[in-house]
């Protein structure tokens, strides 16, 4: 672990950093490296004199450098690539960089691009990150663990690569999620980097595209499935419980086999969260009530049709079944309102291959006796289009262009104002395009996307595009749990977190505006989440001994922004 600490000075307040590495070891630290910006009396005293060139700049002049570099490539893989390497030189200076052209840099960073470094990991591998976690290591697991950087440790990310975005199993590759995302805590909710972890679980891979690649650094094996996977997962989170006991642990892109099962078994024993599953249900149940009150048809009116019944299809319908709920509908009549679509066609009771997540949401088969049917072995999203006239369609089956004209024309043709939300990313696995979907409904519909896209002129007007992106949510509940002190994270507060970020939505005040803010305020947006999850929490008796009224002032203080400190000698007072 890195030897450092940030301490303060007992008669000013003043933050510094207390280390004893000086000399080449500094500045080849990133958590550390002030590059140019070390003044010259921490030149001195930390061994640097000549090490560097003789002017001593800000950070706000090394972002204009970086920033010009950054610009000085073409392709967005090329800058992602250039951005990790800054980060791996100057964590800072990134943070900085990113934060001053969020909206921008984001979705270079993290998705849609975050993609393309996935597929790319091994033969693009220029530095390690993180903790990786092999299966064929499982019996040193503690001692790994204990070669991370960081010392104190507030949030982990961790996936095993099996089910990355909308690309699938891509095995060592997926170290590159939990990076993105832990980049997205730090920039959004405030998160300070040096007390994050991104993990690997490598539990082998049945992409025979990378078992066959020359190039792939992961363990090279078939998947692990059944009691063997059980048992690591296991140790996992015992290990972790161990080592980290108040650590909030975020779980991402595990498969469907496993996601919803791991978030029910260790829920209650540590405080732990699915993004996939609860934050990606958050942002788009926040989208959904914006638009139910936009059009002044309430949500427990709506007809809703998801394409996509994977952890984040039955996520984002768990998430609005307790909203409905919570709006006076019995269990038995929310799940009335939803018809589910996956691989198999419509969901239907008599369905042997129904999952525990899916079971909830099939249909009998005598409702549908009197459809008419394109086959009639097979009930198609056109199909259930045709015959329920739902308001909201969801897209999240990563299946490009399942949302065709002709479902969107027949839609539109029973609904007034379309609720139409094509989820899946990268850009290329979207459902449908805005302008697409603006041209089938003749401009009515309110869309949200599940990756960004440009404003897009339709019929002389200009329309905006909200995005459902995830960075709207999880920074900010993760603020709020980690300010709060939460044992755990209830249902309560993914509903307080829904409400919280609903509130924020341009198009209450301008109807040609996005259903949900831009990124661009995503850290006004955390706060605002932060604060109403951690109130929960009080509610909920999840914290001990906060009190309300210091939840502002509190998450107010512990907000990290990207700035140099000062630096001090070891034992120098």
């Amino acid at each position: 672990m890195l030897d450092f600490k940030i301490r303060s000075d007992n008669q000013t307040g003043e933050k510094y950093i207390e280390t004893s590495l000086n000399g080449k070891p500094l500045l080849t630290t990133p958590q550390l490296n002030k590059g140019t910006a070390f003044t010259l009396e921490e030149r001195r005293i930390f061994n640097l004199l000549g090490k560097l060139p003789p002017r001593v700049e800000t950070l706000e002049e090394q972002v204009d450098r970086a920033y010009l570099q950054y610009k000085g490539y073409s392709s967005p893989f090329q800058q992602n690539i250039y951005l990790n390497n800054l980060n791996d030189k100057n964590q800072v200076l990134f943070y900085k960089l990113v934060s001053e052209h969020l909206s921008e840099i984001l979705p270079t960073i993290y998705t849609p691009i975050v993609g393309s470094a996935v597929k790319q990991y091994s033969r693009e591998y220029r530095q390690p990150r993180g903790i990786y976690l092999s299966y064929a290591d499982r019996e040193y697991m503690e001692e790994i663990l204990q070669n991370r950087s960081n010392p104190e440790i507030d949030i982990i990310v961790v996936t095993d690569g099996e089910s990355i975005l909308g690309i699938g199993d891509q095995g060592i590759g997926g170290i590159d999620i939990p990076v993105a995302k832990l980049m997205v805590y730090s920039l959004c909710g405030g998160i300070n980097p040096c007390r994050t972890l991104p993990i690997l679980l490598d539990a082998g891979t049945n992409n025979q595209e990378l078992l066959d690649d020359p190039f792939y650094l992961g363990w090279r094996h078939p998947r692990i499935s059944g009691a063997e996977y059980e048992q690591f997962i296991e140790q996992f989170v015992s290990t972790i419980k161990k080592l980290f006991p108040k650590v909030f642990l975020h779980w991402e892109d595990l498969g469907r086999e496993n996601a919803r099962h791991i978030l029910q078994k260790y829920q209650n024993k540590l405080c732990t969260f699915n993004d996939d599953i609860q934050g990606t249900g958050v942002v788009a149940l926040a989208a959904l009530l914006a638009a139910s009150k936009i059009t002044h048809h309430p949500l427990t009116e709506q007809r809703i049709v998801v394409l996509g019944a994977g952890s984040a299809g039955t996520g984002i319908s768990d998430q609005i079944i307790e909203a409905l709920c919570r709006h006076g509908l019995s269990q038995t009549e929310a799940y009335r309102r939803f018809w589910l679509i996956d691989r198999q066609g419509l969901l239907l009771e008599d369905d042997p291959a129904l999952t525990p997540a899916q079971r909830p949401y099939a249909r009998r088969r005598e409702e549908i006796a009197a459809w008419t049917l394109n086959k009639p072995d097979f009930i198609s999203l056109e199909d259930v289009v045709r015959n329920v006239h739902p308001t909201v369609l969801i897209g999240s089956s990563a299946q490009p262009n399942a949302f065709t004209p002709k479902i969107l024309e027949n839609m539109a043709q029973f609904c007034e104002k379309p609720i139409i939300f094509p989820l899946s990313n990268p850009t290329e696995r979207c459902e449908a395009s805005p302008i697409d979907i603006l041209q089938a409904t003749k401009g009515r519909a309110l869309i949200a996307t599940g990756t960004p896209f440009e404003p897009v002129l339709y019929n002389n007007q200009l329309y905006t595009i909200a995005q459902c992106n995830n960075a709207l949510s999880f920074p900010g509940i993760g603020l709020g749990i980690l300010c709060s002190g939460a044992k755990h994270l209830s249902d309560n507060m993914l509903w307080a977190a829904c409400e919280a970020l609903s509130e924020q939505s341009p198009a209450f005040k301008d109807i040609s505006a996005p259903l949900l803010p831009s990124v661009e305020n995503a850290k006004t947006v955390a706060k605002h989440i932060a604060k109403a999850v951690a109130r929960q929490a009080i509610k909920d008796k999840l914290t001990e001994s906060l009190r309300d009224e210091e939840i502002d002032n509190i998450i107010d203080q512990q907000f990290w922004e990207p700035r140099y400190l000062p630096f001090r000698r070891k034992n120098d007072e």
